[in-house]
């Protein structure tokens, strides 16, 4: 008898929780089983930028990044398509803003000839139009015009070396995305992919100095392969993945889109 009064009240207890349910979802209540995971906020839009300078060696946009950088304004160079380098500066809100504060540097002395850089114009607002795999496709084409380049992040010299890290933020601003400054902020800031479902302009990190923290980044082009700023000495190329001291020290891969 004991058994079936708590067969009975089991059953009672489900019906109940049945019913529940039921009111809820009647009422437009979504009822989850488990709480959704968390996303990683988005990375922002660039603003208004400007962009200056136009010079054959490499060495003479890193001493005009330097110098804005010296104004406060965040700066970075990079390999124009027509094979150029060129520096971008600035997160403006307006293109008035943008102008007024060029055209300051300009009275300066700071810089010459400038062009105001509007945030339509760049892939991340375009994606709105194209698609995912249009930004996808244009973050690997800026990481591409990088390869065979000194990047002479914060230097005066060949011999100064790479900053991986300044390399895929270039890439990301250069596409409108605000991506951190830093390999470690850059892997704090994206969602956790597998590596079996990395896409064209995710990065993928590493841990390369023994410290157990990541230290070194690249943007993945596809087909197993990343673009990345090695170390001093190198020029900025691809390797694979799948290369043993890149497996060895493989940490993790990042979508920010």
């Amino acid at each position: 008898m004991e058994k079936i009064k708590k067969t009975s009240l089991s059953i009672a207890l489900f019906l109940i929780l049945v019913m529940l349910l039921q009111a809820c979802a009647s009422r437009g209540e979504k009822v989850d089983a488990v709480p959704p995971r968390l996303q990683k906020r988005p990375l922002a839009i660039m603003g208004t930028t400007i962009q200056a300078g136009a010079f054959a060696q490499a060495e003479n946009a890193v001493r005009l990044t330097e110098k804005l950088k010296g104004q406060g304004l965040d700066a970075t160079y990079f390999k124009a398509a027509d094979g150029l380098f060129k520096v971008r500066f600035g997160n403006f809100s307006s293109k008035d803003q943008a102008r007024l504060r060029a055209q300051s540097l300009q009275s300066a002395g700071v810089i010459d000839e400038f062009y105001i850089v509007l945030p339509e114009d760049s892939a991340a607002v375009k994606r709105k139009q194209y698609g995912t795999d249009y930004l996808r496709e244009s973050l690997v084409k800026s990481a591409r015009d990088f390869i065979g380049v000194p990047y002479l992040w914060g230097g005066s010299s060949a011999e100064t070396g790479f900053d991986c890290s300044g390399l895929t933020m270039t890439v990301y601003q250069l596409n409108g995305l605000d991506l951190p400054r830093h390999s470690r902020t850059q892997y704090d800031a994206g969602d956790a992919i597998d590596k079996n479902d990395l896409q064209k302009g995710d990065l993928v990190f590493f841990l390369m100095k023994g410290r157990g923290k990541v230290s070194h980044v690249g943007i993945y082009i596809g087909d197993g392969r990343f673009i990345h700023a090695p170390s001093r000495g190198k020029m900025i190329r691809i390797n694979s993945l799948s290369d043993e001291y890149f497996a060895k020290h493989y940490v993790g891969a990042k979508n920010y889109l």
